[in-house]
């Protein structure tokens, strides 16, 4: 199995330049990208020989074996080019017929189908394991397939004949957006970018530095192909890696971009929406997530106890996972036992082996602070709490951490807690335990609870009685997905993976249609013999003959 230590393979080393305008725009500088198995096998040597081949002190032969790729880093020129190009492609795509431009997704989703275990394979490469790399694709496939297109095909367009008039509600293309992709899905998040171009948009996608390759394989090897299938024009997709702050800065300064679609943490999105706002652009914001699932008196304890494990999928790095459990008290000793025992199969690993779940942990400072915080508070540590290597083995200075779940007292203090109150980007689980209070008022209680969570993602129930799970879907306004006995991360057809309101996804969030989101609404009124100072008798006549 590649990846673990002193398994070498002989590959060509992949190198991707900077693609503006339909062609290749070669760097002086490169980001490489190392296979992170390799890492994980011997840190320092591993960032040594990246910095190496970054400053050019070692040569691109010297470790194929352990280098997946290279990908250039694009300066404000470049930068600059791509928005030109995009600029110059965006009238002539827009004015695409839909049918081509949805060919694009139907073509995109057979090319992925039928390339799905090299783009597992590329996403376990950088670092996500085997597990979590197929959902990622599962869900992606899913955003793309037939019923989903269909559906938001649908919402691109009306025609309708009342009297003299062909009146049509059409949504047009916004014209240039830029994509700003996470650092922890950036593959994945990239092909967001699939339905803006459906829209009929043209397309600037910056590659995160840290994790370039999978944007570039993605964009590069699977989409271009397609857009070069259908004539689209050149400029239509741009990808570059260069600075994030400085391209950002870029983007929001230059007249030539009409949406900026970022994906971060809240603490720097919802400003930049701000200042987009301020500058008339469009934001479209994917920021970070504090989800909450409810497991009520009469659940299935194993299937929820089952789904609540989904929160240690990558180190709970993901924002669409679990972050708390608010429990009924009849079922709660049941449902943390079940839940303790699972989180203590979950273990850490190369990323290829598909038994593991758990990534490297970037923010160790802050979950420690966290848990420290909780426990003075009175939650109780019911398992983990430690730093692990790569084998599972306790360590002061691991790079994993053990899933941990802790029991938190009544809803009364709980958002007090930061790991209740804030997105936790690590693998803490905090069960609330709520009030033994009679049903109809507990009910109001959690609901209350669930809909003053400041972030706005998802919301899952585990629930039997048709009367809670009403209620439930009927009162809770918080979230742009609401899944009841269900996975908590997987996504069914016709609805989108993303999307929220507050610190989610800002104060126009919403679940998230790229290719709506890129769009807007445009009335069209045409006419056969209209008398135009007749409007006002057409109206009343419209409203006699409707009595």
């Amino acid at each position: 199995m590649i990846g673990r230590p002193g398994d070498a393979k002989e590959k060509p080393l992949r190198s991707y330049s900077s693609y503006v305008g339909g062609e290749d725009v070669p760097g002086s500088e490169w980001v490489y990208c190392l296979r992170a198995s390799a890492l994980l096998a011997d840190v320092l040597p591993g960032l040594a020989l990246k910095r190496d081949l970054e400053k050019g002190r070692r040569h691109d032969g010297d470790s194929h074996e352990i280098v997946e790729a290279r990908c250039a880093i694009a300066d404000d020129e470049v930068s600059q080019r791509a928005l030109e190009a995009a600029r110059a492609a965006a009238p002539v795509w827009g004015a695409t017929p839909l049918d081509v431009r949805f060919r694009v997704i139907e073509r995109f989703h057979e090319e992925l189908w039928r390339r799905r275990e090299e783009f597992v394979s590329v996403i376990v490469a950088e670092g996500h394991p085997r597990t979590l790399a197929e959902w990622e694709v599962a869900s992606l496939l899913r955003c793309s397939d037939g019923p989903t297109t269909a559906w938001c095909r649908q919402q691109m367009g009306w025609d309708f004949v009342e009297g003299d008039r062909q009146l049509r509600l059409v949504r047009k293309p916004d014209g240039v957006v830029v994509l700003s992709p996470p650092l922890n899905a950036a593959a994945i998040s990239s092909l967001s970018g699939v339905a803006v171009l459906a829209a009929g948009n043209a397309l600037v996608v910056k590659a995160p530095r840290s994790s370039p390759y999978g944007v570039m394989w993605a964009l590069r090897e699977l989409l271009v192909p397609v857009l070069d299938e259908v004539g689209a024009p050149p400029g239509v997709l741009n990808v570059l890696c260069g600075h994030p702050t400085q391209m950002i800065d870029q983007w929001m300064e230059s007249p030539l971009v009409d949406d900026i679609m970022f994906f971060g943490s809240s603490e720097v999105g919802i400003p930049l929406g701000v200042e987009a706002v301020r500058r008339g652009k469009k934001p479209i914001l994917e920021l970070a997530g504090n989800d909450g699932c409810v497991v009520w008196r009469d659940a299935d304890i194993d299937s929820a106890a089952e789904a609540l494990t989904e929160c240690f999928f990558g180190s709970g790095q993901i924002c669409m996972v679990p972050n708390y459990v608010v429990a009924h008290p009849a079922i709660a000793d049941a449902l943390i036992d079940r839940l303790v025992s699972l989180a203590g199969k979950v273990r850490p690993g190369y990323p290829e082996d598909p038994e593991v779940l758990l990534s490297p942990v970037y923010k160790t400072e802050k979950y420690f602070a966290y848990l420290s915080e909780a426990m003075e508070m009175g939650a109780e540590l019911l398992t983990g709490g430690r730093r692990l290597e790569v084998d599972g083995e306790p360590s002061e200075t691991g790079i994993f951490i053990e899933p941990t779940v802790l029991r938190v007292n009544g809803l009364a203090r709980a958002r007090e807690m930061s790991a209740v109150a804030k997105e936790t980007f690590f693998p803490l689980l905090p069960v609330v335990v709520a009030e033994d209070v009679p049903d109809d008022q507990l009910l109001g209680d959690v609901i209350g609870f669930v809909n003053a969570n400041p972030y706005g993602l998802r919301n899952s129930l585990w629930a039997q009685s048709p009367d809670v799970i009403e209620q439930f879907v009927t009162r809770v306004t918080n979230g742009g997905i609401l899944k009841v006995n269900d996975s908590h991360v997987a996504l069914p057809p016709y609805l989108a993976p993303n999307g929220g309101g507050g610190l989610t996804g800002g104060p126009f969030g919403e679940l998230n249609y790229p290719m709506l989101r890129t769009s807007h609404l445009q009335g069209i009124s045409i006419g056969t013999g209209i008398q135009p100072r007749r409007a006002v008798v057409e109206a009343y006549a419209a409203r006699e003959a409707t009595r």
